[in-house]
């Protein structure tokens, strides 16, 4: 199978702190890799690198053979211009946390927006394709609301129509449902599973262990900077190899 994303040996401090400490990690095409670990063990960093939100100190990432954010010339890499690692952002969705909607803008204008000015669609184009997607995250009845008019739930699944409506390679989660209130966390991760369903491929950083039990191909665990352990859910989950991923688990299960 294709790999859509490859990590070398990738490093990332900040300061005098060692967040990422030599990551290899390959995520084939179609796949969900689900990332766990402690606060603090580097998941959001490096699902950031990937996209090159947070540029590593060594070594290198490629997305759908693309290296991301560089262009090497023999042994050299040189970073690309913001231009051209925005062109490449356009193929790698990304879901924060808390939403970042524009606030100004209705929810149809939210899905649209990126289409228009990144890929210069026409806007009569855009809007068919932003409908469908709100449909298929079950909020066709929003387009004309504003963010503020929407529940938590239902901002997270119009952050997860935007990213769709770029129709990247790869989607990055992260963390997509702390900040919502338990009874809206099912809304958001059962757009997740649509997608799971539909051989997307995706990165996602999660507490949810059920979640990622059900949906991933492979479940990474991470602490202080490093992988630990990886592979299929039952056994990182089921059966885990490593005292860490066992003490984490018995603290989160």
């Amino acid at each position: 199978m294709t790999v859509m994303v490859d990590i070398r040996s990738v490093h990332k401090s900040f300061g005098s702190l060692d967040v990422l400490r030599g990551i290899d990690l390959q995520v084939r095409a179609g796949e969900v890799t689900v990332v766990l670990g402690p606060s603090g063990s580097g998941k959001s960093t490096l699902l950031r690198t990937v996209n090159h939100l947070e540029k590593a100190d060594r070594g290198e990432i490629r997305v759908d053979g693309s290296l991301v954010g560089y262009r090497r010339a023999g042994d050299k890499l040189y970073e690309l211009p913001e231009r051209q690692v925005l062109r490449q952002r356009t193929r790698i969705g990304f879901v924060f946390q808390n939403f970042r909607l524009f606030p100004h803008l209705t929810v149809l204008d939210n899905v649209v927006e990126a289409p228009v000015s990144a890929l210069k669609r026409p806007r009569k184009e855009a809007e068919a394709s932003a409908r469908r997607l709100l449909a298929r995250v079950g909020l066709a009845d929003k387009a004309g609301a504003y963010p503020r008019q929407l529940s938590g739930g239902q901002q997270q699944r119009v952050a997860i129509a935007r990213a769709l409506a770029l129709e990247p390679r790869l989607l990055l989660f992260d963390e997509p449902t702390s900040a919502l209130d338990p009874e809206l966390v099912g809304e958001v991760l059962d757009v997740v599973r649509d997608l799971a369903d539909r051989g997307t491929t995706m990165m996602v950083v999660t507490h949810e262990i059920g979640f990622a039990r059900e949906i991933a191909d492979t479940v990474v665990f991470m602490a202080d900077g490093r992988i630990v352990e990886q592979g299929p859910p039952e056994e990182v989950l089921g059966a885990p190899r490593e005292e860490r991923t066992r003490a984490f688990l018995s603290k989160v299960l």
